[in-house]
């Protein structure tokens, strides 16, 4: 199979069709109309075998998760999801596998409501690259540069199953038989925090999504809003399934520094807590407080008041 023939089979006329879609796959560029009112929120996500995913995860797995950490970032702004471009590389043509991996990104795209516009095919080894576009009312984007002195700090969902979860994926650590599903499918299967991201947009002053590990991704909040923070281990959100297969500590460390949760970490003022419990409960989203911003630059850990220091495990690309 070509190229060409590929496309046609696999990805064209596929999945989310949209009206602010002029022209899609099939010609040298894709043509939207946005909104006159948004600003149009971008990102983009390579994903390479062995690097950011096993070679054995199942083509559905990684159709559904290439998509789904690119709307995890349109979270984090606030954004609703448009349009996606694909840029596939594959060492062969394996019809099977192509088969369940557009299967898997067609779920996650319908789901969402977005629509793929183009992309492109070629060999080599194995890799994904997906840019993602969404569109938010102008003036009204999240940010990570927006938290201040005196603001709360919050997470949604729990934290550290994906990365036991990928552990277990390994060999490196063994689970109960009736855990094991759920921290790989944690793993392979996250969920962007879209309604969520929407429903901050006038609530939160700063959001961003936990890709790395909380531990560093607030990292990346303090240092764009020139801010501080205290964090107290004991309200960070654990499963079940983490907490019947770890120590306490463990845990903790999973939660910290883990890495792929693609959950939302987010900041609000004291004014906006009642309106955030109200949004998010709208949303379905369970979320919890977990700190609060404070002058200087400095993280903090606290456990029962005294200082924490987890087990390092932070999530680096290319470690």
């Amino acid at each position: 199979m070509k190229e060409f023939q590929l496309i046609e089979h696999y990805f064209r006329n596929k999945g989310q069709k949209r009206r602010d879609v002029e022209l899609s796959i099939g010609d040298d560029c894709a043509l939207v109309n946005p909104a006159d009112n948004k600003s149009i929120a971008i990102s983009c996500d390579t994903l390479v075998e062995n690097v950011h995913f096993l070679s054995d995860i199942p083509a559905h797995a990684l159709g559904y998760k290439s998509l789904a950490v690119n709307l995890s970032d349109l979270a984090a702004m606030g954004a609703e999801p448009a349009w996606f471009t694909l840029a596939l590389t594959l060492p062969s043509v394996d019809e099977p596998w192509l088969a369940r991996f557009s299967e898997g990104l067609f779920e996650i795209a319908e789901y969402y409501g977005v629509a793929l516009i183009g992309g492109d095919t070629t060999r080599g080894p194995r890799s994904i690259s997906i840019t993602i576009n969404g569109q938010v009312i102008k003036g009204t984007a999240l940010t990570r540069a927006g938290a201040k002195n005196g603001d709360w700090v919050y997470v949604t969902g729990t934290l550290g199953d994906s990365a036991l979860g990928l552990d277990v994926l390994r060999g490196a650590k063994i689970v109960n038989t009736e855990d094991k599903e759920y921290l790989i499918n944690r793993h392979y299967y996250p969920t962007p925090r879209v309604l969520a991201g929407q429903a901050l947009r006038t609530l939160a002053t700063s959001a961003i999504d936990l890709s790395d590990g909380l531990i560093s991704d607030i990292g990346h909040v303090l240092k764009a809003s020139k801010v501080g923070a205290i964090i107290d281990v004991s309200q960070i959100p654990l499963s079940t399934s983490l907490k019947a297969n770890l120590s306490r500590e463990d845990a903790l460390s999973y939660a910290l520094t883990g890495g792929e949760d693609y959950e939302l970490l987010f900041t609000v003022p004291e004014s906006q807590r009642g309106a955030i419990d109200t949004a998010l409960i709208h949303a379905g989203v369970k979320f919890v407080k977990i700190g609060q911003i404070c002058a200087g630059d400095k993280l903090k850990l606290v456990d029962d008041g005294k200082a924490f220091m987890p087990v390092s495990r932070s999530f680096e690309h290319f470690s």
